[in-house]
């Protein structure tokens, strides 16, 4: 039977592979990979370095012989909001397992075994193993898949600014820019990690002056981490979110919030 690995690979520094994730790669026969475009080619090219580093070119160098496919991955309605929302996912997630799907059967022997390569870790704010859910739903193809976790945008945020995510006895919530904005801070928490925020919904908290800890790329070389009372830091966080975005096209941040209890 095909077997599948959904291997996280950390924030993005190459060095926070584990070394389950490392003993994994030397087991793939096909990386899939997909492809968000040029605008985000610097990713791509960073799961490439990774894989060289790794396991060498995939035809020389003593390692284990490889093969890329790339994927292009479908368009997805970002403007959609509100009760819209979850649809749009839906659809977007359904069009992905299309091309998974296609792939698996054109690109994979029986008795191969693939593996994705996913940001941070699988099993937070990631889509992968809903989509491979989906194609072993359809029942058209048929593999085993496991789950190598990684160390998150979250763990790595936290790591960098030297702190922890909750204090004692209290809970801390993981929740998106998007439950900020629509349904604000969630009653009984203090400790508030939030991620994909595109509309930097923390400036709806400037009054409340809670200390944020934010970092932008965390684990690259284009790394940026600010940290403070919300209403001292939150323009410089502004202004260093547009500069880095009209930079490089494209961003991917994380904060945590932390007020008072």
């Amino acid at each position: 039977m095909r077997k599948i690995s959904v291997i996280g690979i950390g924030a993005g520094d190459p060095d926070q592979l584990t070394v389950q994730a490392v003993e994994a790669l030397r087991r793939v026969d096909v990386f899939f990979l997909l492809d968000k475009g040029t605008e985000k080619a610097d990713l791509a090219e960073a799961r490439h370095a990774l894989l060289r580093r790794h396991l060498g070119d995939g035809r020389s160098g003593g390692g284990r012989p490889y093969r890329l496919v790339t994927l292009d991955d479908p368009e997805r309605d970002r403007a959609a909001d509100g009760a819209g929302y979850p649809g749009t996912v839906t659809d977007w997630r359904a069009r992905r397992a299309d091309r998974i799907e296609r792939a698996f059967l054109d690109e994979l022997g029986e008795d191969a075994t693939g593996a994705f390569l996913v940001w941070g870790d699988p099993s937070l704010y990631d889509s992968t193993l809903a989509v491979l859910d989906e194609v072993l739903e359809r029942g058209a193809v048929r593999f085993d898949h496991e789950v190598i976790p990684g160390i998150s945008s979250v763990s790595a945020l936290a790591a960098r600014h030297r702190t922890g995510l909750n204090r004692v006895g209290a809970p801390v919530q993981i929740t998106t820019g998007r439950r900020l904005a629509d349904e604000g801070w969630p009653e009984g928490v203090d400790d508030l990690v939030v991620m994909l925020d595109a509309h930097q919904s923390f400036l709806r908290h400037t009054a409340d002056d809670p200390l944020i800890f934010w970092g932008a790329y965390v684990g690259t070389t284009d790394e940026i981490l600010v940290s403070g009372r919300l209403s001292e830091v939150a323009g410089r966080i502004v202004e260093l979110r547009a500069e880095a975005r009209a930079r490089k096209g494209w961003i991917m941040d994380t904060y945590l919030l932390r007020r008072e209890p």
